[in-house]
C-alpha cells in the first residue's frame, strides 16, 4: 500500500477537521443532503477548495460505460463520501473504493455523520497500487 502525499493526507485532515465541527454543531440525526451542506459551508469558510457532486466517468477498456458522483472532491484529488446512516456497510466502502479507481485517487474518505462521536463515523481508505486501474 503506498501513502499519500503529504499535502493529500494533510487536505484529509483538514476535512476531518471541518467535519468534526459541522458535526460538533448538528450532531447525528439529519440527512445526508443536510450535512453535504453545512461541510461545504465549513469548507469554504476554511478556504479549502472542493467540488461538490462531481461526475466521475466510469471506463470499461477504454470505454466509458457511464459515471458516478461523489459528494465532494477536494483539491482535485481527495474523494469524500458522507453518510447518515445507522451502520456503514461493506458496500459503502467499495463504492467509495470504486469512485477512488475511477477518479485515480489514492485516497478517500467515508464519512458517517449519524454517530455520537463522528471519530467512529470516519472511515479513511488508501489505495494500493495493485487496485489502481492499468493505464
Amino acid at each position: 500500500m503506498l501513502e499519500p502525499s503529504r499535502e493529500l493526507d494533510a487536505a484529509a485532515n483538514a476535512v476531518i477537521g471541518a467535519a468534526i465541527e459541522v458535526h460538533r454543531h448538528l450532531g447525528p440525526g439529519f440527512l445526508e443532503s443536510v450535512y453535504e451542506e453545512a461541510l461545504a459551508i465549513e469548507l469554504t469558510l476554511r478556504d479549502i477548495r472542493f467540488e461538490r457532486q462531481k461526475a466521475v466517468s466510469v471506463n470499461y477498456k477504454g470505454h466509458s460505460v457511464g459515471e458516478g458522483r461523489v459528494d465532494l472532491l477536494v483539491d482535485g484529488m481527495l474523494i469524500v463520501e458522507l453518510k447518515a446512516m445507522e451502520k456503514v456497510l461493506p458496500i459503502h466502502q467499495a463504492q467509495l473504493m470504486s469512485y477512488m479507481r475511477a477518479a485515480t485517487s489514492p485516497l478517500g474518505l467515508l464519512i458517517n455523520f449519524n454517530e455520537k462521536l463522528l471519530r467512529g463515523g470516519i472511515h479513511r481508505i488508501v489505495m494500493s497500487a495493485e487496485a489502481q486501474p492499468a493505464p
